[in-house]
């Protein structure tokens, strides 16, 4: 365990609580101190829930160690019982409280309670949040699917022809990203397609439902994070097949819709693998010319990692310079895509390692969490959140999913808005003090109206942004700030440097270095910009 002032990922116990908050009827009680139980915040304040999650705490303060702590939270678990009437009921100890070896899930057995009692075992200081949802959303499905279970070795008996096919949907959870919305396109998706949804787990899913599971003909599994340890084991045991594709774009959502029908045996409507995403238009059109090659650092959960640096590069025909995830359970895949853009992926949960690299590519789009929405603030670099953890503002009101056709098109507004937004602010500021243009001046339509004020002097770019033409690539950096070794920059250069256009900036910036480099020169003045500007032109 690291002490540190930003985290990835909670303690387990919080995925626990993430996939006990999403269902229904099920209640948690946690043996956890005082402190722990600020989780509450996660959902109340940031997901905008209007009811605290299902979770008793034991609340145990240190004048309790001295006493009998067990008992303590035997009385939480008859009072919760009593008080909220779960059908089910999930018992474990939080990073804290796992010091003291009370052992919450055998207690919790020895009281006879009259519903199941699953104990999580949760190594608080081995494993993380994802691995606790994963493991807390298993170990329920586990319990309540095992006594329904067939015996081992029969063969699963093929759907009759009358009947539709028939699918569970797994993953999505409290507090995940976009998950509610992502659940309503894909459930629409797959009955487009004529497939039955059995269970949707476990968002919105109670203990009667989870025991259904065993039911469907296969498994939609949503977010690998979360539903890939209990898909297996519904495979195992119930002959179940699952999904490996994630719908995240509209190439994804074609791959999805394809093997979706593959396991359902069902023919594919051409309206439904048409689809209705704009994303594909919008990235060829005019508008969007200028986008193509823009330089793009990927970072966040596996899934959403992955998927972005497939619509980056494939549909939006940007450059992945880098990807990386916090999720170390899924280091294997982020490694796979990042052999396939050719670049060295970044496996860490250390936000500062994060932000050394990011300043190191100097991107002009960071994709990411809401970590490195703060990083490329204080960089300047342009930023879309695509992954958890996010903050308030990416639990929208409106419908706003990731995944299928309708995904696509919100991951287009959200990625490009920031790129055009920067170009907006750069000609605002490039037109500041313009004749016609400044502050001071009256509305155009108005005619001889008097200005409010005198303009000052005309700020325009110098002919310098012509060294964008000696590459294919342009890099956004609002903010010129000097390497870390080589030339540095006069403040007049620097000022220069300013008044050049953000998307051709970092270009200029860089072949100006580069000449200065090579010429041996230490202080790069203006009269080296624009050498460096002849240089590059011949």
């Amino acid at each position: 365990m690291q002490l540190t002032v930003w985290t990835y990922e909670g303690p387990p116990h919080v995925g626990a609580m993430r996939v006990a908050t999403a269902l229904r009827d099920v209640h948690y009680v946690l043996h956890a101190p005082q402190g722990d139980t600020y989780a509450d915040l996660l959902f109340t304040m940031i997901e905008r829930r209007s009811a605290r999650p299902p979770v008793t705490y034991t609340t145990f303060q240190a004048r309790d160690l001295g006493g009998d702590t067990a008992e303590l939270f035997k009385s939480s678990v008859r009072d919760a019982y009593e008080r909220f009437k779960p059908q089910a009921l999930l018992v474990g100890a939080s990073c804290t409280a796992e010091l003291i070896q009370d052992d919450p899930g055998g207690l919790a057995r020895t009281m006879g309670l009259p519903i199941p009692v699953i104990p999580l075992e949760l190594p608080s200081y081995q494993r993380k949040e994802n691995w606790g949802a994963a493991e807390t959303f298993y170990q329920l499905v586990r319990a309540l699917c095992l006594p329904l279970a067939p015996p081992p070795g029969t063969v699963r008996e093929p759907r009759s022809a009358d009947r539709r096919p028939r699918c569970n949907v797994l993953g999505a959870t409290a507090l995940g990203f976009r998950h509610r919305d992502d659940v309503r396109e894909i459930t629409g998706l797959l009955e487009q397609l004529g497939i039955e949804i059995n269970v949707v787990a476990p968002l919105n899913a109670g203990p009667s439902d989870i025991r259904r599971l065993g039911e469907a003909d296969f498994n939609v599994v949503l977010y690998p994070e979360t539903a890939s340890p209990a898909a297996q084991w519904l495979q195992r045991t119930f002959g179940q097949p699952m999904t490996r594709t994630v719908p995240i774009g509209v190439g994804a959502t074609r791959d999805f819709i394809r093997e979706v029908a593959a396991l359902a045996g069902v023919e594919i409507p051409p309206a439904v693998l048409q689809g209705d995403s704009r994303l594909v238009w919008y990235s060829r059109s005019v508008d969007s010319t200028y986008l193509t090659g823009k330089r793009v650092f990927v970072f966040g959960d596996a899934t959403h990692a992955v998927a972005a640096a497939r619509i980056a590069s494939e549909e939006l025909g940007f450059k992945v310079v880098g990807i990386g995830t916090y999720s170390r359970e899924f280091a294997r895949e982020i490694r796979d895509a990042a052999a396939r853009y050719g670049v060295e992926p970044l496996i860490c949960d250390d936000y500062l390692q994060v932000e050394a690299k990011v300043a190191e590519l100097q991107p002009e789009l960071v994709l990411g969490t809401q970590m490195e929405r703060h990083i490329a603030k204080r960089l300047g670099i342009p930023c879309a959140v695509i992954s958890a953890p996010v903050h308030v503002q990416d639990f929208p009101a409106r419908y706003a999913p990731q995944m299928g056709w309708e995904g696509a098109n919100v991951i287009f507004d959200t990625w490009v808005h920031p790129l055009m937004m920067g170009l907006e602010e750069h000609l605002l500021g490039m037109f500041r003090n313009d004749f016609e243009f400044h502050e001071g001046a009256a509305p155009s339509h108005l005619g001889s109206t008097t200005a409010r004020a005198n303009p000052t002097e005309v700020v325009t770019a110098p002919a310098v942004v012509e060294l964008q033409s000696q590459s294919g690539e342009a890099a956004s950096e609002p903010q010129v700030q000097p390497a870390a070794s080589g030339p540095t920059w006069a403040a007049d250069a620097e000022k220069e440097l300013r008044k050049i256009p953000f998307f051709v900036r970092g270009k200029a910036k860089r072949n100006t270095e580069r000449y200065a480099n090579d010429q041996s020169v230490a202080v790069i003045t203006v009269e080296t910009l624009y050498e460096a500007k002849a240089h590059y032109s011949r």
